[in-house]
């Protein structure tokens, strides 16, 4: 089903928390909680905020350390060595403004009389507020304010259900939460997998020895000598145990809408999502990008990190010659991901260099992966006219983000999009290039040999019904 949004939607705003995170978890190989950690370091750019690993110990306790901060700070010798057993999960995390705090720092752990689990999840869900209401309602207390946290109440809202096999209140848990999510819940015995049915965020299974892996990204495997195994599949729930892998469908309906941003912005280039290599797929995007929007100059540059594959495509495709143009500080976060504006504005003075005797008394094309707010445009358009640069022609390897997003991409309202509700040429005053120019939507099918996609940041068609308030669910009898 596809939703648009209302003019009623739009003046709302939808503000709200999203986050875009990373999960990984590994059974049955002896060291877990250490492989875990070098896995996180390899997800370290799917969230800076916090990061977290529960193991499983032989005694069966489930044991955490979590803290805010990268995976580097948060972990050493001392706390990792707390985590014992063959058996774990990790999360990083990143959070929008009001959405940090150690409370919300993932993995969850829960402590419960049927037995003790732990929770990591990536994406977000457009019904939580109806959910934590229903649940609220109902006795349930949260600890956090993370939606995350709701599949476990969910897990648990009926004591009745405590005898019978996990895996059937999983089921009818996921059947009641609605978005883009991939959760990985931990008992003293197994991991359970699961992927939302529309197949909008990403979730791989390796295997490592005789044990095996799942990740947000294939760049985990590399890390730790895993190989790729499987994706998970859209509406899919895992069970892995000493039984191995054990799969059921908790949904008959299925779509595989991967957001599109994994691939443009979000996935490390050397991951493989879905058979497609990211490195490949942006540099077939600036092959694309050149034909749909050529321009004449005497050098290409691209934005680093994300941009340089599509900056070499464009190269390539057009013959003008890839030049290193602009310099990145390796110690500066992703502005992108920072969670406010004021410390994005910041970031982007600190962040990137041009280089004065390549750029200077050239026309350059400057080659990025997307257009959100335009801080960063602006500011790299004129960091090269400072340079020297004599034109500055700007490309963008995706089409013109115009919507928010609901389902864990830090898009929240359309204040903060340059392209939403300003035609081409305004955009490009605004960002102050002598020319702009972005790829269409069916090249990005093409670009991956897909047939299906969420691109609802640029054409507004969700993929899932959005839950726009409360008041407007319970006048619909939804609960």
């Amino acid at each position: 089903m596809d939703s648009m949004l209302t003019e009623k939607d739009k003046m709302r705003g939808f503000k709200g928390l999203h986050e875009e995170c990373g999960v990984f978890g590994i059974w049955g190989v002896p060291g877990a909680a250490e492989l875990a950690y070098y896995a996180l370091h390899s997800l370290q750019h799917r969230g800076q905020e916090g990061c977290g690993i529960v193991s499983v110990n032989g005694e069966g306790e489930l044991v955490r350390v979590k803290g805010k901060g990268l995976v580097t700070e948060v972990f050493n010798n001392d706390n990792l060595s707390t985590l014992k057993g063959s058996m774990a999960i990790g999360h990083v995390r990143y959070s929008t403004t009001g959405g940090g705090g150690i409370e919300n720092v993932q993995p969850f752990l829960f402590r419960h009389g049927s037995g003790d689990f732990a929770l990591a999840h990536n994406g977000n869900l457009v019904n939580s507020v109806q959910l934590r209401n229903y649940l609220e309602d109902r006795g349930s207390l949260f600890q956090s304010t993370s939606d995350s946290e709701i599949l476990a109440h969910l897990i648990k809202k009926n004591p009745l259900e405590r005898t019978s096999p996990r895996i059937y209140q999983i089921v009818e848990a996921l059947n009641m939460i609605e978005g883009a999510f991939a959760f990985l819940i931990m008992t003293k015995n197994r991991i359970y997998v699961a992927r939302d049915k529309y197949g909008l965020r990403p979730l791989s299974v390796g295997t490592l020895g005789d044990g095996y892996v799942v990740s947000s990204e294939t760049c985990a495997f590399s890390a730790i000598g895993a190989k790729f195994l499987r994706n998970v599949e859209p509406g899919e729930v895992l069970t892995i145990d000493h039984h191995g892998i054990r799969s059921r469908k908790y949904s008959s309906y299925k779509r595989e809408a991967m957001c599109a941003m994994e691939y443009i912005y979000f996935s490390r280039p050397d991951s493989d999502i879905e058979s497609v290599n990211v490195h490949a797929f942006r540099k077939e995007t600036g092959r694309l990008l050149w034909r749909h929007a050529p321009a004449d100059a005497d050098i290409v540059v691209g934005v680093p990190d994300s941009s340089l594959s599509a900056a070499m495509g464009y190269a390539e495709e057009s013959g003008i010659p890839y030049e290193m143009g602009l310099i990145k500080n390796k110690y500066i976060g992703r502005t992108f991901i920072q969670p406010s504006q004021e410390m994005r504005d910041k970031g982007v003075k600190m962040k990137l260099s041009a280089v004065g005797s390549i750029v200077s008394g050239k026309r350059v094309v400057l080659i990025d992966d997307s257009i959100v707010r335009g801080t960063t445009s602006r500011r790299i358009v004129a960091t090269l006219r400072d340079a020297g640069a004599t034109e500055v022609h700007v490309r963008i390897a995706s089409p013109m983000i115009k919507f928010p997003c609901f389902y864990g991409v830090d898009i929240s309202t359309y204040d903060e999009l340059l392209c939403a509700g300003r035609t081409l040429e305004q955009a490009r005053e605004a960002i102050g290039a002598d020319s702009l120019g972005f790829l269409p939507e069916e090249a990005l099918f093409e670009a991956g040999h897909r047939s299906d996609l969420c691109l609802a940041c640029f054409n507004g068609k969700y993929p899932t019904a959005l839950y726009s308030s409360i008041e407007e669910a319970n006048k619909d009898g939804k609960f």
